[in-house]
């Protein structure tokens, strides 16, 4: 599976990924303070296990970070 995440084209050998488990691989150490936009909709974390991916996504990763 061939996804856009971050505005970068990335392959995948699963043909179907949850965000939960595109998270899994892609950040495994650091999945608080994490924002997904999925088409430019911010999915909640709470359907993270339940919304599946397609190619034709565009998938936004946000980290907070602390700073002022």
């Amino acid at each position: 599976m061939e996804l856009k995440i971050n505005n970068q084209i990335k392959q995948f050998t699963a043909d179907a990924l949850s965000i939960q488990a595109l998270l899994d691989l892609e950040i495994p150490q650091k999945q608080n303070g994490i924002a997904v936009a999925i088409n430019s909709n911010v999915i909640p974390k709470s359907n993270w296990d339940h919304h599946h991916l397609s190619e034709t996504d565009d998938i936004l990763i946000i980290s907070a970070t602390q700073g002022g």
